[in-house]
């Protein structure tokens, strides 16, 4: 163990230098989810120079690298590669070139991982086993994953691993988890149909705007006294639209917004649920509303033995008081949870917070420190050859 994780501490210092260039290239040419064609492209050569077998185009623009025997389990590594609509303001030398693009959540540096994880194994040729990489496309809008599944590309995975970077730890420091990781999460559309009328005579009409500021804050109330707190759910609403004048009631108003809830037996009798109390909210006050319940994607489950194998793994490059076992499940959402459906896999959380700290994803000041990639890098290596090594037994 002391020595292959020696091996793989001088590769991946070795070909740092080179994968910081090519994060910052990414970072700077950030693509949109189901756009990510030069992204791509840029990867499947690193891979192809790396001695890699790739098919491209794989889930739209997505790709997969394989190395090892062709026959046997397969061990899996994903890694996604879109970036967000968002205004960069780092300031940074390499932001990037896009007007209104940006890697805002650090898939640029997820897809360094994978390559870095890819020559690391290929330089070494650690194992015979089959070894595949999935580079996934359209993460951020939680369609790449259906995309490749649809392409059966776990087709013989055994064990799938992923990463995400945590802005909340710092370079240095991991965090794992098992069991329930991530939230389910929906897209919730409402629909207020009132009647309008004169803004000075609101009792002649049925204000929509009113309907739903009540629809709002009701939602929130009926949240904490008739769910289980020890369940939690999450609404928020991020885009309210209707009327047409200062002086006129709105005949109607759409609000837009995200539920999140890590209980699964819960999450799908909440669809039920809100529709009773919007609909019933609506008709006290003459209104009609629809609902409309888009489920975007169920909750990441860690599989505790894959979970405690990269634990233990870890303990070769960080002291085990930097692996941080995280309380408490995240209510963010990740697509990387439908690849779970399928197989058993494991993500964990990675540091990127510098000196100075970092700011949250999503947000145009987002900015990581880069000396993560190399943990991310040695962490997943020694993972994945260690579970290769394993794999008939998982």
């Amino acid at each position: 163990m002391k020595d292959l994780g020696s091996i793989i501490d001088a590769t991946s210092k070795e070909i740092l230098p080179n994968l910081i260039q090519l994060r910052r290239h990414l970072h700077a040419h950030p693509e949109l989810s189901g756009q990510e064609y030069q992204t791509a492209a840029l990867i499947a050569g690193e891979l192809r120079k790396s001695g890699w077998a790739v098919k491209e185009a794989v889930g739209r623009t997505g790709l997969v690298a394989e190395m090892g025997n062709n026959s046997g389990p397969v061990v899996g590594l994903r890694v996604d590669m879109d970036a967000l609509p968002i205004e960069e303001r780092t300031g940074l030398d390499y932001s990037s070139s896009i007007q209104g693009l940006m890697h805002a959540c650090g898939h640029d540096l997820h897809a360094c991982i994978g390559l870095g994880v890819a020559k690391v194994l290929a330089k070494n040729k650690f194992t015979t086993s089959r070894i595949r990489i999935i580079f996934q496309p359209a993460e951020e809008i939680a369609q790449g994953a259906n995309w490749m599944r649809a392409e059966k590309v776990l087709e013989g995975v055994k064990a799938l691993f992923g990463v995400h970077v945590y802005p909340d730890l710092s370079v240095g420091k991991i965090g794992i988890g098992s069991g329930t990781f991530t939230a389910a999460a929906a897209e919730l559309e409402i629909d207020i149909i009132g009647n309008g009328g004169h803004g000075a005579r609101p009792h002649e009409g049925i204000d929509s705007i009113w309907i739903a500021a009540k629809i709002i804050c009701e939602l929130q109330e009926a949240i904490s006294r008739r769910l289980d707190a020890l369940k939690p759910v999450v609404i928020s609403f991020g885009k309210i639209s209707g009327g047409n004048a200062f002086n006129v009631i709105a005949e109607q108003v759409k609000l837009l917004g995200t539920v999140r809830c890590l209980d699964s037996n819960l999450y799908e009798k909440l669809p039920q649920w809100i529709e009773k109390i919007v609909k019933n909210i609506a008709s006290n006050y003459g209104a009609q509303a629809r609902i409309n319940f888009k489920s975007i994607a169920p909750p990441v489950f860690n599989d505790p033995k894959l979970t405690n194998l990269l634990a233990s793994c870890a303990k070769n490059f960080i002291d085990e008081e930097n692996i941080v076992h995280l309380e408490n499940p995240s209510l963010g959402a990740e697509d990387f949870a439908f690849f779970l459906q399928d197989v058993p896999g494991t993500m964990f959380r990675l540091g990127v917070a510098g000196d100075k700290g970092c700011a949250p994803l999503h947000s145009g000041y987002f900015s990581l420190d880069e000396r993560c990639l190399e943990l991310g890098i040695k962490i997943l290596s020694q993972t994945i050859i260690m579970s290769s090594e394993c794999s008939k037994d998982i």
